[in-house]
């Protein structure tokens, strides 16, 4: 059993004045502040914006996509959008989501008083913003004449299209580098936290799950986005100095740029996901009235998973025409990430079993992602196969699979986290009523969308085209018809949040009955300062 995650003896907690220290107000407080709880609202607040940001702009492709012929836009502005929705929902959305959690929750729960390095934690969120501003701004800027939009080959800005794209392409090469900045910040900063500033007695097998989940996810992000950064400055000198990094004809590979991409791609799935699975355990946890089961296996999967993670990068592209050998090792090295991923999951069910369990809302979605994730992992291991991958690869069973990895693991995840900490956050409750809805039409709207995906990608669709034959109308109908649902439903998640911070019933310090661990020794809302006093573990 984990003494970590189960209730902890407190000595000398201090709860503060809330509103004492001084803090600047309005604006200002925002632009300054090294509060960690207050860049982790600021992070969480910038994601929700970003999420629907990007939910717009899928949402105009099922428009072109309802039906078949092109109904609304050019095949050049079907390419912007798609490409850079998935850099919006990938490094604006969901990154800093879970970097909100970090922010708030790995203080609170190892009982430090704020994030090692206050300032690097306000630059890491500032510089957020302009890379966003990068992103989309092509698209305002081609209104004007300028230019002719944004990044149009698709987000992993696959080389020779990237080297001959328009300045779109720069202007992703530019985002890419400060929000790849921001994510080195933030990493040094939790790694430094959670090293340092450990409450006395909590050792690093007492840590929270949530913080090993971090922990991995920060190393992985040193590790690899240095290559990313590296690809994406060698791109931008074969488009404007003359170099041939990536041009066959100036002796180049661009199956370079894959390799490289990838190195930083493939880890990026579990630096989205990580930080979700550190934060399952407690939830179930906590409705389940059960301790975490199989604490010290989850720790172990979890380093497992961050050591193949970069080990397996080139089966994303098993069609390009590697050895045998190559491809070979890369399939078995990707099935072996089914292991410790079960691990996770037997321990999840495991503590479940024979459990008091309520079905709040966190709980909800919870289940809901064990049950659609598992669903992004058997697919995983079709694709991972090199000979199945063959008739599958660039067709719409892959876009269906990822976002049952990142929508259904990642973002839906992130909701779990919100419904179980926002009463903690705010010092408010929700509507249980509210929450609930947004759950059933999620996950029925969710599937409605992406199911048929799976069957249009066995027919033979590729993906990122805005035309395609009849055969494949009927399910790309129904496709849309959920994603509006879905998008919609959305809306009913950011009413409650919004509902929730500016007035509900008010929270006790520990919101669920179950849950345990530091942070709910704090009140709801938490002081300014978390911990003026260290609580030592027992």
């Amino acid at each position: 059993m984990n003494t970590a995650t189960t209730t902890i003896p407190v000595a000398g907690a201090h709860h503060g004045d809330h509103h004492g220290h001084h803090q600047p107000s309005g604006v200002l407080r925002w632009i300054t502040t090294t509060n960690h709880k207050d860049i982790g609202t600021m992070y969480l607040t910038f994601a929700l914006i970003m999420f629907f940001v990007g939910g717009l702009m899928i949402l105009a492709v099922r428009v072109e996509l309802f039906q078949p012929g092109l109904q609304l836009m050019r095949p050049e502005f079907f390419n912007q959008l798609i490409g850079v929705h998935a850099l919006v929902m990938i490094f604006a959305a969901l990154m800093p989501a879970a970097t909100g959690f970090a922010n708030w929750q790995i203080p609170l729960m190892i009982g430090a008083p704020d994030m090692a390095l206050p300032r690097v934690n306000n630059w890491g969120f500032w510089l957020l913003p302009p890379a966003a501003l990068l992103l989309t701004l092509p698209f305002v800027l081609s209104l004007f004449g300028i230019g002719d939009g944004a990044l149009a080959t698709g987000w992993t800005m696959y080389a020779p299209l990237s080297v001959q794209g328009g300045f779109g392409v720069d202007f992703a090469i530019f985002a890419v580098h400060l929000l790849g900045v921001s994510s080195i910040l933030g990493s040094i900063n939790i790694i430094v936290t959670i090293f340092n500033m450990r409450a006395p007695g909590m050792t690093m097998m007492k840590l929270p799950l949530f913080a090993w989940g971090w922990l991995i996810t920060a190393f992985l992000l040193i590790a690899t986005i240095p290559v990313l950064a590296g690809a994406v400055t060698m791109l931008l000198a074969d488009r404007h100095f003359g170099t041939h990094f990536f041009s066959a004809a100036g002796g180049g590979d661009p199956i370079l740029f894959q390799h490289l991409f990838w190195f930083f791609g493939h880890p990026e799935v579990y630096i989205l996901l990580l930080p979700v699975w550190g934060l399952m355990p407690h939830v179930i946890s906590t409705f389940s009235r059960k301790p975490i089961y199989g604490y010290k296996a989850q720790v172990y999967a979890f380093m497992a998973i961050g050591v193949l993670s970069v080990v397996v990068w080139a089966h994303h592209f098993f069609t390009v025409g590697m050895p045998t050998p190559a491809l070979i090792y890369f399939m078995f090295a990707t099935m072996s990430i089914s292991l410790p991923l079960a691990v996770l999951f037997f321990c999840w069910i495991a503590t479940m079993w024979r459990g008091a369990i309520s079905f709040e809302t966190p709980m909800l979605f919870a289940l809901g992602f064990i049950v659609l994730f598992g669903i992004a992992g058997l697919t995983g291991l079709v694709l991972a196969d090199v000979a199945a991958d063959a008739q599958y690869h660039h067709s719409y069973f892959v876009v269906a699979h990822f976002h049952y990895a990142l929508f259904a693991g990642g973002i839906m995840g992130v909701m779990t986290g919100v419904y179980y900490w926002l009463p903690k956050w705010t010092g408010r409750m929700y509507s249980e009523r509210l929450g609930k809805l947004h759950f059933w039409l999620t996950a029925i709207s969710f599937n409605l969308t992406f199911m048929p995906q799976f069957f249009l990608g066995l027919a033979g669709m590729p993906r990122r085209i805005p035309d395609y034959a009849l055969q494949f109308a009927e399910f790309n109908a129904i496709s849309t018809v959920g994603a509006f649902v879905l998008g919609f439903s959305q809306l009913i998640f950011a009413w409650n949040v919004w509902q929730c911070a500016k007035g509900g019933a008010k929270a006790p310090a520990k919101a669920w009955e179950g849950a345990s661990g530091l942070e709910w020794e704090l009140s709801s809302p938490p002081p300014y300062h978390s911990w003026e006093t260290q609580p030592q573990v027992a």
